[in-house]
């Protein structure tokens, strides 16, 4: 399987592990988080939509269209705020599902090929990037926000094991 087979397959998988993760969670689990300025899973999922929204199938679309002359608008990581903080769990994750379904038709509609992963775009920190960069990023941002949840959730369980935090280190890291 090429690169990007094996990213889009990755990609399908997300919205099916949160869902097994995270649906029946009570609020208290689902909303907590690491401290200011952290996300909760509620967040996370809220800002994966926003990536949807915004992000990668946009970044995609900018590098066959402008290639590295022209950098892409910058992503703003806090965009969920505010949109989805009424929004059930459940909610959440059905949109995400419907959300990520969506982008993944629009970037296999695209026919990418492997010498369309080599071409580049201008991200405006970063500079010159590839859209095969551009796509494992993707699946590299997805695992990340996977462990920043079973994180979260570990924490929120810490006060209830004793001595055995000791053992877990997930439990005392941040990022």
């Amino acid at each position: 399987m090429d690169s990007l087979e094996r990213s889009l397959d990755f990609l399908t998988r997300t919205p099916h592990v949160l869902r097994e993760l995270l649906t029946g969670l009570e609020d208290p689990w689902t909303r907590a988080d690491e401290g200011p300025d952290t996300y909760s899973p509620h967040d996370v999922v809220g800002h994966l939509i926003h990536g949807e929204d915004t992000d990668w199938v946009t970044r995609t679309e900018h590098i066959l269209e402008h290639g590295d002359a022209k950098p892409f608008v910058p992503f703003d990581r806090e965009g969920m705020r505010g949109r989805h903080d009424r929004q059930s769990m459940a909610g959440l994750l059905d949109h995400f599902e419907r959300r990520r379904g969506e982008s993944l038709a629009r970037i296999r509609a695209l026919g990418l090929t492997n010498a369309d992963l080599a071409r580049r775009g201008r991200h405006p920190d970063l500079g010159p990037v590839t859209l095969g960069q551009l796509l494992s990023t993707w699946v590299v941002h997805d695992l990340a926000h996977l462990a920043q949840i079973a994180r979260v959730l570990a924490k929120a369980r810490a006060p209830e094991i004793g001595p055995w935090k000791a053992y877990f280190r997930v439990l005392t890291d941040r990022s």
